[in-house]
């Protein structure tokens, strides 16, 4: 790679010539395999043909020795004197005991995944050929050190997850595989400099301007210009012998705002920082945010957002193949279904530059957990000055982003020590308490007091207080799911919902590429929540019949996971302004796997994510209970005159009301529809949009055999499906990757009355076979007809 060079810096990346070998003698045999920076062990050994993916069938049980084995990464680079004063290591990521060598001698330790770190080493390099090392201590024999050293800590699993500063989520979790890593796995590079470098910049944005805290590292005592330039203004300082530090104040006062998506625009301007010759340039957008603690409400220059969103995962168990290419993708899944928000889940990563800089463009709002989750935490030494060291370091990283809107101290750690039996084997040590009310919050306060700090999710506010209380603060609901109906969402009154979800199946083409099962059944696919497959079947309740073969299991599930998403996000919605917040566990997936996620493994859009896309619309109509609510969250009014019909199967009208409403800006209206005692849905329609409601469960309704006409005809990018009902179409789905893995198609889940029509169109450079694009099991939808013994059910295609 090149070298970028800034006057007196020259930054050089070291990616290239790296090998890999086992360290020491177990396991033996391992050595010379050709390494990939940034990366990981796991990736490497794939590569070399040395392991089995990970992701297929139940390899990943094999491959627990990787964890705990010590690993080595190597490289020769040629240098040369080039009368620079200093020369650096910098490593933004190594994970995660790790020792630095150059030429030799050691340069450096490291003990935390989530920090950078900076070894000066122009004492150690010499002329020509220069040897580096990278020696991996392995993560399990660490951990199992410390969790010896400091006791035990209660936790869900089985892991010593957090007695080491590393991605929780790579011991396993309820939705991912235990895949412990080791490696290089952000950008590693040699920064050679003289005079003065920026060590620090911290834009502290306001609405009408930004002050820009910067700190300076130099080689000598000669005094530093530092300059600030954004939007036009520029502001100089020096700093004179023995001074380090300067605060740079630039008044924008006619700076176009940063607004969350559905609220306005995202302008954004860049920012240049200069110290002698050394440079920084992030852009930022000028905006204020604000939480009202009570309520939990996000505020944005001024102004409430309810805030519909995705809880966000690691999206692969080896982050270095995360690409900006593909986070791309996800943001355009997450805005394209309508959320304007991600919270980044404390099991995980600080993301990197690439995540928060596209949430700056799009205009999504983050949520940035401290990396705790669902466990006791030593808050003893060594980790105390690790979680200080990479607090500091990424709350400094990510503060010119305007996206990020809340810092927030764990994930169910208070939950934890509240309701999950803590007590008694805590024998009184300590869990992270001192983290998540003193040492956090005092950071966030002295580095980034533009945002707003939040203990821990779900929280209520004050530590004596229930988290359990949904009156105020944050909750998650687990009791759907866990033990409950997803009915039981409408028991709750919350304030803002942090967390609720419902597990689903993968996309059959992610299913099928991750399992050599023959044929496929509901265990082809990796299920790892506790009792998952029984919680599926049994989640189906009332709702839907109970599946006889794979391809209805595989339906059924799917279509209840997004029913009972849609039927949470819907409820919380309606209670707008007193709710202001519903964020869906989860988005997305790491491996192919059945989980919660309305994106799975393999990047697939699940039923759950078309229904989200019509349950997070800017305008909603919505069932709850007995009444019809209307749901307006955009900044102009809406009116029209509403059409209520009560109808039987046939969709003859048997009761009807038509009145005019006026919803008002950000609000919402309640109304009572028509009722009539032989109905069976009720449609409402109000100007484009339109909403039909079963009054009853599926199995009781009755149903008539699905029959319908339909039609195939090729379009540009593949074919358009039309669909037209003879009989109603309760929940017609397309699953056009049964026959192309890669095909898509822009809508499921449609119920149709007779003599509606529906246009599925399907994306694929494949040439498919129209007829299988109207058969069982491309086609289905839940009123399909009785079939014989032995065969496929069918929706009946009519002359």
């Amino acid at each position: 790679m090149t070298p970028s060079t800034s006057g007196d810096h020259v930054y050089r990346p070291l990616h290239d010539g790296w090998t890999l070998r086992a360290g020491g003698d177990d396991p033996p045999g391992l050595a010379g395999i050709p390494a990939s920076v940034p990366g990981s062990v796991h990736l490497d050994l794939l590569a070399a043909g040395l392991i089995e993916d990970p992701y297929q069938d139940d390899n990943e049980a094999r491959l627990g020795w990787i964890g705990r084995a010590d690993w080595v990464y190597e490289s020769v680079f040629d240098w040369h004197d080039d009368g620079h004063e200093r020369a650096d290591l910098v490593c933004e990521g190594l994970d995660t005991i790790a020792s630095v060598w150059v030429n030799g001698q050691e340069a450096g330790t490291t003990a935390n995944m989530h920090r950078t770190y900076r070894f000066a080493v122009r004492d150690l390099l010499r002329e020509g050929d220069n040897t580096l090392q990278v020696r991996f201590r392995a993560p399990y024999a660490y951990a199992e050190e410390q969790r010896a050293r400091h006791g035990d800590r209660p936790g869900p699993y089985d892991e010593p997850y957090p007695f080491i500063r590393k991605m929780a989520c790579n011991f396993g979790w309820d939705w991912g595989p235990t895949l412990v890593t080791s490696g290089i796995w952000r950008p590693l590079g040699l920064h050679s400099w003289s005079g003065a470098r920026l060590a620090e910049v911290r834009p502290m944005v306001r609405s009408d301007g930004v002050d820009v805290h910067v700190r300076v590292e130099r080689t000598g005592d000669a005094p530093v210009t530092v300059t600030a330039d954004v939007a036009g203004v520029s502001v100089e300082t020096k700093l004179e012998q023995g001074e380090s530090e300067a605060v740079l104040r630039l008044s924008v006062p006619d700076a176009e705002r940063w607004w969350p998506r559905g609220y306005g625009a995202q302008p954004l301007y860049e920012l240049t920082v200069r110290a002698g010759a050394d440079q920084w340039r992030r852009e930022i957008g000028f905006r204020t945010v604000e939480l009202d603690r009570d309520a939990f409400k996000l505020i944005v220059n001024g102004r409430p957002v309810f805030v519909r969103g995705y809880n966000w995962i690691p999206d692969d168990c080896f982050p270095a193949r995360v690409t900006p290419e593909r986070l791309a993708e996800r943001f355009g899944q997450a805005v394209g279904s309508g959320a304007n928000a991600l919270r980044v889940w404390g099991g995980g990563v600080y993301e990197s530059e690439d995540f928060y800089s596209l949430a700056d463009r799009m205009g999504l709002l983050i949520w940035q957990d401290f990396p705790f989750a669902c466990s006791a935490y030593p808050e003893e030494e060594p980790f105390r000055s690790e979680v200080e060291a990479e607090a500091r370091d990424n709350v400094a990283r990510l503060s010119a982003h305007p996206s990020l809107v809340l810092w927030c101290g764990n994930n169910e750690n208070i939950e934890g020590h509240q309701h999950w039996d803590w007590l008694a084997p805590l024998e009184g040590k300590s869990w992270g308490a001192g983290f998540y009310y003193d040492l956090l919050p005092g950071i966030v306060a002295e580095l980034d007091p533009s945002r707003p700090y939040w203990p821990g999710s779900p929280y209520s506010g004050a530590p004596d207080r229930d988290v359990h209380d949904p009156s105020t603060g944050t909750i998650h609901i687990w009791t759907v799911w866990g033990s409950r109906d997803y009915t039981h969402y409408a028991d709750y009154t919350p304030r803002f919902v942090a967390e609720f979800g419902f597990q689903g199946p993968p996309a059959y083409a992610t299913l099928r590429a991750a399992s050599s099962d023959e044929p496929l059944t509901p265990d082809s696919s990796h299920q790892k929540a506790d009792d998952g497959q029984a919680k599926l079947l049994r989640g189906l309740g009332e709702h839907l019949p109970a599946p006889d073969t794979f391809d209805d299991w595989h339906y059924f599930t799917q279509l209840n996971q997004a029913r009972a998403m849609a039927f949470g996000v819907q409820r919380f919605r309606s209670l707008m302004p007193y709710c202001m917040g519903t964020v869906v566990w989860q988005l997305n997936d790491c491996w192919p796997v059945t989980s919660w996620a309305a994106v799975d493994g393999a990047g697939r859009r699940k039923p759950l994510w078309y229904a989200l896309r019509r349950s997070f619309a800017d305008r909603l109509i919505t069932r709850q209970g007995t009444e019809v609510v209307l749901v307006n969250d955009t900044d102009e009014e809406w009116a029209g005159t509403l059409g209520l019909a009560a109808r039987d199967l046939s969709g003859r009208v048997l009761a009807a009301r038509a009145e005019p409403v006026a919803v008002p800006a950000r609000a919402t209206l309640r109304l009572t529809p028509p009722e009539d005692g032989e109905a069976r849905v009720l449609t409402a329609e109000l100007g484009v949009e339109r909403a039909l409601f079963a009054l009853a469960e599926d199995p009781v309704m009755g149903y008539p055999p699905a029959e319908f006409a339909a039609t195939v005809a090729e379009e540009e990018g593949g074919y358009a499906v039309t669909v037209t009902a003879t009989t109603i179409l309760r929940e017609l789905a397309l699953f056009p990757d049964r026959l192309d893995p890669a095909a898509t198609v822009d809508d499921q889940l449609v119920t149709l009355l007779p003599g509606e029509s529906v246009t599925f169109h399907v994306t694929t450079g494949q040439e498919l076979d129209p007829a299988a694009l109207t058969a069982h099991p491309v086609l289905r939808c839940v009123n399909e007809r009785p079939r014989p013994p032995g065969s496929a059910p069918t929706c009946a295609v009519a002359s």
